[in-house]
């Protein structure tokens, strides 16, 4: 019999105050972001543990070895408290070698994070001159946020990165004007209509990977790619280009990435189309348009794009 054993904690809600400043990044033409206080760092954490050392708790129910998972989450608190990282990576990877140390049995690890953006809210300012950005008042951004995964593993040597995965989920996207779909396959089946322009929605996450892993964990602050960075970028590219279908847009947004950042060595698409029902037009104006939600099923575009 062969296993693969695996076993951990999830969906850990984890509230960092005063976290040390993102400074450094490089910035993009296609984005105002240039770094962030994180007096507000927020996150959904999760530890997946792989070792053959857990098999006898399988196999004949012996726990000795076994961390209980309440135990994980209060661990995570204790080393989200001493974190010196300004990125979800770096908090990540933090999190995960302190695991590792602590507990050597575990052998493998994967550390999986989804951000949860608090932006800092805009206030009257004190001297009622306008408005000001709060110092202590933050809002819950229910839109799109940063993902990372990194798989961590004991060695001779210490702890070794051995894998990993950052992405900017959630896009949701509309663009009323400049996007079209025509010209597909046509047969017996096809009922959809020819639209040479439309109102395109889409839902969109981004992935991302580098080519030197440890760009991943901050090194170098200038070589980091920052998620909000990577959401300007795509609506950008939405915002300028007349696409002739989503697998158009996606592959326009994928070359910009990898023109931006040259570090990076893969960048990937899940998108869903969307599209509104077109519902009335207005006799007076033909801009003037309602639409409706689209009915289920939803179309799904996957691309992958790697260099070389």
């Amino acid at each position: 019999m062969r296993y693969e054993i695996g076993y951990g904690k999830a969906a850990v809600s984890v509230y960092r105050t005063y976290g040390t400043p993102l400074v450094g990044v490089t910035p993009i033409a296609e984005s105002p972001f240039a770094g962030r206080e994180n007096t507000l760092m927020a996150a959904e954490i999760e530890i997946q543990v792989h070792g053959q050392g857990f098999l006898e708790s399988y196999t004949e129910g012996d726990n000795r070895l076994v961390v209980a998972t309440d135990t994980m989450k209060n661990f995570i608190h204790a080393t989200s408290a001493s974190s010196p990282a300004a990125t979800l990576e770096g908090w990540l990877d933090h999190v995960g070698r302190a695991f590792l140390d602590h507990y050597p049995h575990m052998e493998r690890i994967s550390m999986l994070g989804t951000e949860r953006p608090y932006p800092a809210s805009l206030v009257p300012a004190d001297d009622g001159d306008g408005f000001v950005v709060s110092e202590v008042l933050f809002a819950r951004d229910r839109n799109d946020r940063s993902t990372a995964r990194l798989d961590l593993e004991l060695t001779d040597g210490g702890v070794r990165l051995t894998d990993h995965a950052c992405g900017r989920e959630g896009l949701q996207l509309i663009k009323i004007t400049g996007s079209s779909f025509a010209d597909f396959a046509r047969d017996e089946h096809t009922t959809l209509p020819e639209r040479p322009d439309r109102a395109l929605f889409t839902w969109m996450d981004i992935g991302w990977r580098y080519a030197d892993q440890s760009d991943a964990l901050v090194t170098s602050p200038a070589r980091y790619v920052a998620g909000e960075q990577v959401a300007d970028l795509a609506a950008s590219v939405f915002h300028q280009f007349v696409s002739l279908s989503i697998q158009h847009l996606v592959h326009e947004i994928g070359g910009r990435m990898l023109e931006r950042w040259p570090q990076l060595a893969e960048v990937s698409f899940d998108a869903q189309n969307r599209t509104w029902d077109p519902g009335v037009i207005s006799p007076d104006d033909p801009k003037v348009k309602t639409y409706a939600d689209p009915r289920p099923p939803i179309g799904r575009i996957d691309l992958v794009m790697r260099r070389g």
